[in-house]
C-alpha cells in the first residue's frame, strides 16, 4: 500500500536543534487540565508521579505549542539551529542502487522510475524534467545512492508559490529544519519570524506537512513574489539602520540621565507648590557638554514625551487627626495609622490619589512632576493633584511584547491578555497610571480626557 502524504517522514534530519526549557514548578502545579500533554505532537511531554509535574523529554522538536497552551506562562522554552543543509541536483550511483524502490514510491511528482538498458543492472533513474529538487529521494534511499548538488536559484514558471502566514505562524521554526533547500525558508530579522523566497522554493511542500500551526500554503505565484520582496526590503533597511540605531539608542541614553539630573537640581532649587520654569537653555548646556552638540532640542522631543511623570505624596501632620477615612479608600491598602502618629503611608502606595479627594482636611498632599515641551522649550513643571485623574489607558499594540507587567502590576486586576493583546477592564480601572509607569517599553499611555 502506497504511502499517503501525512504518513511520511523525513528519515534522516535536514537541519538539527537542541531546545532548552524551564517549567515553573509553582506556577504549573496551579494548573488542573495540564493543556500542554494534549497540545504536544510527539508525546514529549509528561506527566511524572508521585506529585504529576511536568517534564520534557528528548522527542521534543521545539515547536513551542506546549508553552502556547500553557495557561500560567509556565514553561520557558529556547531553540538553537544547526545552519541549513544544502541539498543538490539529482545524481544516482547506479552501482550503489539497490532497486528497492524506496525513492520511486517517495516521490510525490513520479520522477524516478526504475530502468534498465541491457549494459547494466537495474537502478533509478530521475527525469530532470518532472524533479522539483526536494531532496526527499535522497533523504529515503538506504544504501546513499543519490546524492545531490547545490541547489540554485531558479525560477518556477507558472503554478503557485509557497507562503507563510504570519499571523497563524507561532515561531517554532519547524519549517527551517525540514526545507531540503538553502535559501528557500529564512527568518526575518524584523519579524522573527520565517519568510520564503519563492526563487529558491521547490515546492516539495515538507514545511506544509511539519507545521504545526497550518501558517503555510499555497498562494499564486505573483503574490509570493510580491510578499517576498516586501519582507526582502524591510530586512535590507533594517541592516542599513541598524548601526544608525545604536548610536540613536546610546544617543537616547545620555539624553535621559541628563534629564534625571536636571529633574533632581530644579525640583531641589524650589520650594514651590506649584511651578513651570523654562529649562531649554539649561537642557542645551547640558547636551552640548556630554554630546558635543549633536543633539539639538528638535531631536529629544520624543524622549520627553516618552518620561514618566515622577510623583512625591505626604501627610500634613498638623492638620490631620486620624480619621481614617483615606484608609477605607486606598485600592492597595498603603495607608495605615501609626499612633500616636497620624496617617502613614507606606511603599505599596501607587499615587492613584483617592486619598486625596477623600481626605476631609487636605491633609495628604499629592505631587507630580514632569517634562513638558511646547512653543520650541523645555518646561520643568510641579503641580498638586487634587484627587484621581482622569483619562483612559491606551496600548500600542505594535510596540507591546505581551511581557504581562502591566497584567501583574495593575492593582485592581484590570488589565488581561486575550488573544494576544492586552485589554483593559474599564469598570476595573481607577486610571492610577501604574500600568503605563511600569510598561518596560512605553507602550501604555494614559490619554487625558
Amino acid at each position: 500500500m502506497p504511502e499517503t502524504k501525512t504518513d511520511r517522514k523525513p528519515s534522516k534530519p535536514l537541519r538539527e536543534v537542541e531546545v532548552a526549557y524551564e517549567i515553573d514548578s509553582s506556577k504549573c502545579e496551579q494548573c488542573v487540565d495540564k493543556p500542554c500533554l494534549q497540545a504536544c505532537p510527539v508525546e514529549a511531554v509528561h506527566e511524572v508521579p508521585p506529585d504529576k509535574h511536568i517534564e520534557i523529554d528528548d522527542k521534543c522538536f521545539g515547536c513551542v505549542l506546549c508553552r502556547e497552551a500553557c495557561p500560567f506562562d509556565a514553561i520557558k522554552m529556547e531553540t538553537t539551529l544547526a545552519d541549513a543543509v544544502r541539498e543538490n541536483v539529482p545524481n544516482i550511483n547506479p552501482k550503489l542502487c539497490r532497486r528497492c524502490g524506496a525513492c520511486v514510491n517517495a516521490c510525490r511528482t513520479g520522477a524516478i522510475q526504475l530502468i534498465s538498458s541491457g549494459r547494466e543492472e537495474a537502478h533509478s533513474v530521475i527525469d530532470e524534467e518532472k524533479c522539483v529538487k526536494c531532496g526527499y529521494c535522497s533523504r529515503v534511499c538506504p544504501t546513499e545512492a543519490i546524492k545531490y548538488g547545490e541547489i540554485l536559484p531558479r525560477s518556477v514558471a507558472g503554478g503557485k508559490g509557497v507562503v507563510v502566514n504570519e499571523k497563524q505562524c507561532i515561531g517554532c521554526m519547524t519549517c527551517t529544519r525540514v526545507c531540503p533547500s538553502k535559501g528557500a525558508i529564512n527568518v526575518g530579522k524584523i519579524s522573527k519570524l520565517p519568510y520564503i523566497n519563492p526563487a529558491y522554493c521547490a515546492r516539495c511542500e515538507e514545511c506544509m506537512d511539519v507545521c504545526p500551526s497550518t501558517a503555510i500554503r499555497y498562494s499564486s505565484r505573483k503574490k509570493a513574489y510580491e510578499k517576498f520582496g516586501k519582507i526582502k526590503t524591510m530586512e535590507i533597511v533594517s541592516e542599513l539602520l541598524e548601526k544608525e540605531t545604536a548610536k540613536l539608542a546610546r544617543d537616547a541614553g545620555k539624553v535621559d540621565t541628563i534629564l534625571n539630573k536636571i529633574s533632581r537640581d530644579v525640583s531641589f532649587e524650589h520650594t514651590e507648590d506649584e511651578f513651570e520654569i523654562d529649562i531649554t537653555d539649561k537642557l542645551k548646556d547640558e547636551i552640548s557638554a556630554a554630546m558635543d552638540g549633536a543633539l539639538e532640542i528638535e531631536d529629544i522631543k520624543d524622549v520627553i514625551e516618552s518620561t514618566v511623570p515622577k510623583r512625591n505624596i505626604a501627610v500634613v501632620e498638623e492638620s490631620c487627626i486620624g480619621c481614617g477615612a483615606c484608609i477605607g479608600v486606598c485600592p492597595v491598602e498603603a495607608m495605615e495609622l501609626e499612633m500616636p502618629s497620624p496617617v502613614h503611608v507606606g511603599e505599596e502606595c501607587i499615587y492613584c490619589g483617592k486619598c486625596v479627594e477623600t481626605c476631609p482636611f487636605g491633609s495628604i498632599v499629592l505631587k507630580e512632576e514632569y517634562f513638558d515641551a511646547h512653543d520650541n522649550k523645555i518646561f520643568f513643571v510641579r503641580k498638586n493633584l487634587e484627587g484621581p485623574r482622569t483619562g483612559e489607558i491606551s496600548i500600542d499594540s505594535e510596540t507591546c511584547q505581551l511581557c504581562g507587567v502591566c497584567v501583574n502590576k495593575c492593582p485592581k486586576d484590570a488589565m488581561s491578555i486575550k488573544e494576544g493583546k492586552v485589554v483593559v477592564d474599564t469598570e476595573k480601572c481607577i486610571v492610577c497610571d501604574t500600568c503605563e509607569v511600569t510598561c518596560p517599553v512605553g507602550a501604555v499611555k494614559l490619554k487625558a480626557p
